[in-house]
């Protein structure tokens, strides 16, 4: 039960219908003044490993260490005996301190001092681009046709010269929505149609499907299933077989919980690539009705619109660049995107940048692109719709071919608008708002869409520093990269 009414903020940190009572049966007692909410398994996640490591550097004794992680463990897992949860934990704390103080290429790395959420890797703004650019740069150059430098949604190689047919293989893998591991169901049809539509707008067709599955030690063997009848039912529809994967569990016995995590890739074929630096001066853009995916659904969920979700479970996208694929008119197009990495916002800024041109986007052209059950739940939450993902294809091409195209996607049952144009000029992208250019960027993070995002969403500590720091814990990860290659490199 979610205790958040509609279009307002949760009644409190911790809904009471979450609360669970457990009693402690241990004849290890907590510290005094220590006060310990124990949670239904469900509501998070506990890394034990972690866990030892912060008290034992905090210069905690072993012994008050086992003791109260020996009380967690009963939290999590009541129907163990107490010599159960001492063993477990001295066997923890055990395997930490043989780990500890290790040193070398194979054993340490050179530490950032910068946190995943400070810098905002993983939120689909400034921060993660950055980091993005600099695991490209830890890559290398490489003969992918498109490669992890280039930042697109998806990467190719070319076939063997002389083959005829396709010329690409084409492939992406995407991960879960994160906040969707209750919602196993959700988590794997959104995932999926993450994937495809990464392929679909590199200008592939998608062959195949494979899935790699975590989850935590406590979780519930039904979530594998539930998550799979996501993944398998876009699959069916869409005619992709799911062919290979992976099951395990998230830290193996070192987390606690039953988060579900996991990754579904894809691989298709393409006779020409639609990549984002395809974009020329002069192109226009169009771009699809998107109701969103995961994000949306998420948004949804945690904001009391369970009843938007609905909206999210379609495969409009999908079909849109299906029939385009599979048309001629495909060959028109010089480049594609999904609108997912910062929104508009991010996805022209980044089209624009590796294309080295100039995006101009038309505001009132695109509003009435956001379904319309999603847009009114944006605004009334005051969630940015060009910052958020909404799961649109975003397409570049020549005027004249812009009717062409056009009909081709509307008779899959997708609209499809002119939004805005390329020119030549210094790289980048703008919003036109009345006639008037403004800079359209990214954020440090995407607009924040759910309750507890925007409580998070503040402004970090200094971004000239943590980027001064990533970029040197990445220089240190290519220097190690280059010693270790090296090392290993067949000598003449």
């Amino acid at each position: 039960m979610n205790c958040a009414a509609k279009h307002r903020l949760p009644c409190s940190p911790i809904p009471s219908a979450c609360k669970v009572q457990v009693p402690w049966q241990s004849p290890w007692a907590l510290p005094r003044n220590t006060r310990l909410i124990t949670l239904n398994s469900n509501t998070f996640t506990m890394d034990v490993e972690e866990y030892v490591r912060r008290h034992l550097r905090a210069g905690e004794g072993d012994d008050a260490i086992e003791r109260e992680l020996a009380g967690i463990v009963r939290s999590y897992k009541p129907d163990e005996t107490a010599e159960y949860a001492r063993s477990f934990a001295r066997a923890v704390l055990a395997e930490v301190r043989n780990t500890e103080g290790l040193s070398g290429d194979f054993f340490s790395y050179f530490p950032s001092r910068t946190k995943m959420g400070e810098f905002g890797v993983g939120s689909r703004g400034t921060g993660d681009f950055f980091v993005h650019r600099q695991i490209a740069r830890i890559i290398g150059k490489t003969g992918a046709s498109v490669g992890v430098d280039e930042l697109d949604d998806a990467g190719a190689v070319a076939l063997a010269p002389g083959m005829n047919g396709p010329r690409f293989v084409v492939c992406s893998v995407d991960g879960m929505h994160s906040r969707l591991s209750d919602f196993p169901f959700l988590a794997g049809f959104h995932v999926t149609r993450a994937t495809l539509r990464d392929v679909y707008v590199m200008g592939a067709r998608p062959l195949m499907l494979f899935s790699d599955i975590h989850v935590a030690d406590d979780g519930d063997i039904a979530k594998i299933f539930d998550y799979t009848a996501g993944i398998c039912a876009v699959g069916e529809l869409m005619d992709v077989p799911l062919v290979a994967g992976s099951t395990l569990r998230i830290g193996g016995d070192m987390v606690l919980g039953d988060r579900l995590t996991g990754c579904v890739g894809s691989v298709g074929l393409a006779r020409h690539l639609t990549a984002r630096r395809e974009t020329r001066p002069g192109d226009i853009v169009l771009m699809t009705e998107g109701s969103g995916g995961g994000t949306i659904a998420t948004t949804a969920l945690y904001s009391g619109y369970a009843e938007i979700v609905e909206e999210t479970i379609n495969l409009d996208f999908l079909r849109a660049a299906d029939a385009l694929i599979k048309s001629p008119a495909i060959d028109l197009v010089h480049s594609m995107t999904d609108v997912t990495n910062g929104g508009l916002r991010g996805d022209a800024h980044e089209m624009a940048e590796t294309a080295g041109c100039r995006i101009l986007v038309e505001q009132d052209r695109v509003a009435d692109l956001v379904r319309p059950g999603v847009r009114r739940m944006l605004e009334e939450l005051e969630i940015d719709y060009l910052g958020v993902s909404l799961d649109a294809l975003l397409l570049t091409l020549p005027p004249g071919a812009v009717d062409e195209v056009s009909a081709v996607v509307r008779s899959s049952g997708v609209a499809i608008r002119e939004i805005g144009r390329v020119e030549a000029g210094s790289p980048g992208a703008f919003l036109v708002v009345d006639g008037e250019e403004q800079p359209f960027i990214p954020r440090f993070r995407e607009s924040a869409y759910t309750p507890v995002k925007k409580v998070a969403d503040r402004r970090p500590r200094d971004q000239e520093a943590m980027r001064e720091a990533v970029l040197r814990a990445a220089d240190a990860a290519v220097e190690k990269k280059a010693r270790v290659v090296d090392r290993l490199r067949p000598r003449a």
